[in-house]
Parts: structure tokens; C-alpha cells; sequence
């Protein structure tokens, strides 16, 4: 229950947060001559992220990245943002390995981590409308779930429950937005964390800390 009101006001800032950027628009967009402070949008895409820490290379956990965004005009071509998002992260192994220990042979292994996410960046508009820009984000963790098949089966007296993700994550992030069309927006993205999201695993499964490693694909709608 508790988490589900904690998605309940997620969905909520999201909508009041989309909500306010259409009223500053006030029925003109950011391609008229008339500027505004304030404008906003949707965005929808996804993650290609991957845990540092557990032993297994390569961005091959996929994950949704969804919510709103809000820009704020600071000068001629430089805005600050801020992005209200539900975020998949984590990790997903792609070949079979032995484990730290060479006792076990890890047949699948993958890390769930869902996220509310809050970015704020400083973002530079070239005349194109296309931009650049860097900052940094705070993520609340929502929930998180970590799977393993291994042969032989693993000592089912270990749960690996006892060795929790922690409940924040800050990252660092830069990217850009190329301008499609209108108000389309495509956004690539990269960030990293600067803080261990885990400390002290049981040693078979990774390192004493793990930090989470993404690159996002979305498209992007301003009104």
C-alpha cells in the first residue's frame, strides 16, 4: 500500500507539474516570437543502464523514463530545467559466468530498480531550437527486485533481501536534445552515479559497492 501511494503523488506532481507549464504559456508555445519564462512538456523513452559493481558488462537492461519537464528562461539561450520522471533502472546479465567464489555457474542473474526521479540542468538553445546541457538529479527509490538462477542452486540461506539497495541515488547527467519538428524534441542523455546505490553484497554477486550507469533514449513534447 505504501508504495502505492508513493506512485499515487508521483503521477499527481507529474500532472500538476505539466499542468502549470501550459498555463505560463498562457496559449503560445516556445516557438513564437513572443518569449515566455516559463514552458514545459511531456517526455517518454527509455533506459539502457547497466550496475557497476556486478560483474556483469554492458548495457542490457532496458527500462521505461517518463514524466514531465519544465524549463525556465534564464537568458538569450540559456534555460534551467526541471524534470519530474518514473525511472527503470538496474542491470541484466547477457551470457552465463562463474561466480566470484568459481563454485557457481550464473545462469541468469538481473537487478530491478524503480525510481522517482527529480533532474535539474543548465541547458544551452542554439537557433535551431536544438540544446545541450549538464546537471545533476536526486532519486527516491521505489521499489527494487534482484533475481538469480544458478548451478548448483544457490544456498537458499542467503536472501538476498539482507543486502538492500539504499533509498537514494544522485547522479550526475549531461545530454542534449536535437530539434525534430515543431515542438518534437529527440533526447539522448548520460549519467552516473556519485554515490554507491549498494554497499557490502554477498561477495559471489559483485564488488562492496555498486553504482548505477545509464544512457537514456526519449522523445520529447513542448508545449
Amino acid at each position: 500500500m505504501a508504495k502505492i501511494r508513493k506512485f499515487s503523488a508521483f503521477i499527481l506532481a507529474v500532472v500538476i507539474l505539466t499542468g502549470f507549464s501550459q498555463h505560463s504559456l498562457a496559449q503560445s508555445n516556445y516557438y513564437e516570437e513572443d518569449p515566455h519564462t516559463f514552458y514545459g512538456g511531456l517526455i517518454a523513452g527509455g533506459n539502457f543502464s547497466q550496475v557497476d559493481g556486478d560483474n556483469f558488462a554492458g548495457y542490457h537492461k532496458v527500462g521505461m523514463n517518463v514524466g514531465g519537464i519544465v524549463y525556465a528562461s534564464l537568458a538569450d539561450h540559456l534555460a534551467a530545467s526541471l524534470e519530474i520522471l518514473y525511472s527503470q533502472k538496474g542491470s541484466r546479465a547477457h551470457k552465463t559466468q562463474l561466480s566470484n567464489n568459481k563454485i557457481y555457474n550464473i545462469l541468469k542473474y538481473d537487478i530491478n530498480l524503480n525510481y522517482a526521479e527529480v533532474p535539474v540542468m543548465l541547458n544551452y538553445f542554439d537557433r535551431r531550437k536544438s540544446n545541450f546541457g549538464a546537471g545533476f538529479s536526486y532519486s527516491q527509490l521505489i521499489s527494487f527486485k534482484e533475481n538469480v538462477t544458478t548451478d548448483p542452486p544457490f544456498n537458499t540461506a542467503v536472501n538476498l533481501d539482507d543486502y538492500p539497495f539504499k533509498k537514494m541515488d544522485v547522479n550526475f547527467i549531461v545530454g542534449g536534445n536535437l530539434h525534430l519538428y515543431a515542438g518534437f524534441f529527440l533526447n539522448f542523455r548520460f549519467q552516473y552515479s556519485l554515490f554507491a546505490i549498494r554497499k557490502n553484497i554477498y561477495p559471489e554477486f559483485g564488488r562492496a559497492e555498486q553504482y548505477n550507469n545509464m544512457y537514456t533514449l526519449r522523445l520529447m513534447y513542448l508545449f
